[in-house]
């Protein structure tokens, strides 16, 4: 039997040299990088991308899994208190265990994947990406510490979903259908080139995180119907018109820039192909964790910006929802084509759902507000986040005249009138003000 043992030793020393390769295959991460935080949004933008979520519902997604990477993760940082204690209707979090060794970051990765895989489609996707990135904390944490921020971000992950369960997007869901009102003239009707069913006509009734109700900042009536060529709605035509027929080069890099619009579809013949892009918020969320980066804040302060951000749009996303199907306003392709030119084709393709508010208006200006005061009024940066859906990049003095810019490019896009986008900033700005105050960050022009 001595002849077999040179030959068992060979197959341990064989077994043992495979494992340590392949332990030596899984990249080590230091628990502490804000890098996972970062790479799991980047992770879900990919994934909303690819299962074409509306732009509210992506914001809800984010929002979601936003706060429960920050809930599990902020007890890395002593100093961070729990965000969802001061937002509307979010049951108390819960504790870790004293005495006992964690890894937070780890809990926060774990609470959002568990959330993003809870709701999204592409559910394999999330897994794949999660078991990855835990390996690499595997190798990093020693395992009973390991078990232990894995079951804790399990339970802040589920207290997230218990509020997730009761915010009315599941009502939504099975409301009947928004109803055209094609006899009343100035009621908004669908658009070329694919005349589209209403996107998310219920919207408003979604649980805000921050505001009282959807409609706390209700903007002023907008501009009435007319075709009278000296009414303030008329001329609102014009100048949309005017503006479409005379676009520079300028005008035109900054309108592709901010569409992000993940309704577009490119026609040729009988066959009709989706562009896949970021949502409005998705972008945002980006520009977040671009200063995250720039500042080298840390696992906690990132994943704060994130999930602030994240609420400010979800909030912004409700209060103009609430208008745009209050107000029913027409889409300026509509009024051009028929009384001024049949064959107007804005320059951007017009999104499925009432004009007033400018959705993109309000939303960017309430992830400035907060933003602004995460990093200073004054944060310099360079937006790259474009880059890879084929519109190039763009710098800017602050958050917020990023989106002024982000505003107004839906009127060079010829989908909004210039009114409804600045008022739409006005109506964002008190939005992220407001969540800045119910969360004892700032007081602002939302008290005014």
């Amino acid at each position: 039997m001595n002849h077999y043992k040179p030959f068992l030793l060979l197959l341990l020393l064989g077994g043992l040299l495979t494992a340590c390769q392949s332990t030596s295959r899984v990249q080590t991460l230091d628990p502490k990088s804000p890098e996972s935080v970062h790479s799991c949004v980047k992770k879900l933008t990919d994934v909303i991308v690819y299962d074409i979520f509306s732009p509210p519902v992506a914001s809800r997604i984010y929002t979601y899994t936003a706060l429960a990477a920050y809930e599990a993760g902020r007890f890395e940082d002593s100093s961070q208190p729990s965000l969802t204690q001061h937002l509307n209707d979010f049951p108390a979090m819960p504790k870790p265990e004293a005495g006992q060794s964690y890894a937070y970051t780890l809990a926060g990765v774990k609470a959002f994947c568990f959330v993003a895989e809870k709701l999204t489609f592409s559910k394999d996707t999330i897994r794949q990406f999660e078991a990855q990135l835990l390996e690499r904390f595997r190798v990093s944490v020693d395992e009973p510490t390991y078990e232990r921020s894995i079951a804790f971000g399990e339970q802040i992950a589920k207290k997230i979903m218990e509020r997730a369960a009761k915010d009315h997007y599941k009502e939504t869901r099975g409301m009947e259908r928004y109803s055209i009102k094609q006899d009343i003239e100035d009621k908004w009707l669908p658009t070329p080139p694919d005349y589209s069913d209403a996107v998310e006509p219920y919207w408003g009734l979604i649980s805000p995180m921050g505001m009282d109700s959807a409609s706390q900042f209700k903007p002023e009536r907008p501009y009435p119907y007319s075709r009278n060529p000296q009414s303030p709605f008329w001329k609102e035509v014009v100048k949309v018109y005017e503006t479409g027929n005379a676009l520079d080069e300028e005008k035109k890099v900054i309108a592709r820039f901010w569409d992000d619009n993940p309704f577009v579809s490119q026609h040729s013949g009988h066959l009709m192909i989706g562009r896949k892009k970021m949502t409005p918020g998705g972008h945002w969320m980006a520009i977040a964790g671009l200063a995250a980066r720039q500042t080298k804040a840390n696992w906690v302060k990132s994943a704060q910006g994130y999930a602030l951000t994240a609420s400010a749009l979800l909030d912004g996303f409700i209060s103009c929802w609430d208008e745009k199907y209050r107000s029913e306003y027409l889409r300026p392709v509509t009024v051009i084509d028929k009384f001024l030119n049949p064959r107007w084709e804005s320059y951007l393709q017009t999104p499925p759902f009432p004009e007033y508010t400018s959705g993109h208006s309000v939303i960017s200006a309430s992830a400035a507000s907060v933003l602004s005061q995460l990093y200073g009024a004054n944060f310099a940066f360079h937006d790259t986040t474009e880059k890879e859906y084929g519109h190039g990049e763009r710098s800017f003095h602050s958050f917020m005249e990023a989106a002024e810019q982000a505003g107004i490019s839906r009127m060079y896009g010829g989908i909004h009138y210039e009114f409804s986008c600045k008022r739409g900033t006005e109506q964002g700005k008190k939005v992220g003000s407001w969540l800045l105050l119910k969360t004892g960050l700032q007081a602002s022009l939302a008290q005014r």
